[in-house]
């Protein structure tokens, strides 16, 4: 990857991990490595608290099936955190677009299994053009069920991010799964935006929040010409003043595009002339759609004050 490219579309982005990066990070010491510097990156960025998300997936040559893999990760996140103990990182397992159900409701039982370790919730991922997601209704039923006292996880998807994933059937469907977070949601209806801003009956414990959070991704957007124009064109401008969700600035992929946590609030107060109050207002609203639980808010909002 050379230095400053920064103009994979999602043609070309998704091709980088099936045909180099899984095949670099393909036994234990090269999971281990890669997943303490990333969390080790977000720390000396200023980052406190940490979501990452991975696919499971079996590394047979290693002798690692996907229930070793993600226990390997999880000591990873863990051995980081104690070299940088300023930040607390949880995991979310994503489901990829293209498992069967089977596979679906494996991640599932795959996130209650290390619950206590520090899993926190399920994705929904993968190229946007792959797969019928209606197949992946049961699994997250069951995820957000409390499955004989399991507790509930986090539901975070992947929305909209292009437009042969923005058929009204699509969003409708994962609209019905009352997802706690959406990710990207660039090519959304007035109707679906409608259902997003709606209050959540369902919601509101210690846990999860009354508004759905929205992850917006700026840099993955305009460098992937995911939307049309720059920065200033993104629909951050559109929602984050908006009421009935709250909006977290992401960073997706800092090592395709380039852009930490830091940057993506950078180009915010650039682009959208946020003042000071009003950048430390949005930070302190995120922490209301974390999945890391009641006492993390707590944590979090005592650093924020």
């Amino acid at each position: 990857m050379p230095v400053d490219k920064r103009d994979y579309d999602l043609n070309t982005f998704f091709p980088l991990f099936s045909s180099y990066i899984y095949h670099l990070v393909n036994d234990v010491e090269s999971l281990v490595y890669s997943t303490k510097a990333v969390v080790a990156d977000f720390a000396n960025d200023g980052v406190v608290y940490l979501e990452l998300r991975t696919t499971p997936r079996a590394m047979t040559a290693a002798g690692l099936d996907k229930a070793g893999y993600v226990q390997v990760v999880l000591d990873a996140m863990g051995a980081a955190e104690r070299e940088h103990p300023s930040i607390r990182a949880k995991l979310i397992l994503s489901m990829d677009r293209r498992n069967t159900p089977q596979e679906a409701r494996d991640v599932v039982l795959l996130a209650r299994k290390f619950c206590s370790q520090g899993v926190v919730g399920i994705d929904l991922c993968g190229d946007p053009a792959k797969g019928d997601v209606a197949l992946f209704t049961p699994a997250v039923r069951e995820a957000k069920s409390d499955n004989g006292g399991g507790g509930f996880l986090g539901v975070t998807v992947h929305f909209a991010e292009a437009e042969c994933s923005a058929s009204d059937a699509e969003l409708q469907t994962i609209m019905d799964w009352d997802p706690d977070r959406l990710g990207h949601v660039i090519h959304v209806p007035e109707h679906i935006k409608r259902r997003i801003t709606a209050p959540r009956p369902g919601a509101g414990s210690s846990d999860f929040a009354t508004t759905r959070g929205l992850e917006l991704c700026l840099s993955c957007n305009v460098h992937a010409k995911m939307i049309v124009g720059s920065f200033e064109a993104h629909h951050f401008g559109e929602w984050w003043r908006a009421e009935g969700v709250t909006v977290v600035p992401c960073t997706d992929d800092v090592g395709v595009f380039g852009s930490p946590a830091s940057n993506e609030w950078r180009l915010i107060q650039q682009h959208f002339r946020l003042t000071r109050t009003e950048i430390l207002e949005l930070a302190r609203k995120g922490i209301d759609v974390i999945f890391g639980g009641y006492e993390e808010k707590q944590r979090l909002r005592n650093v924020m004050w």
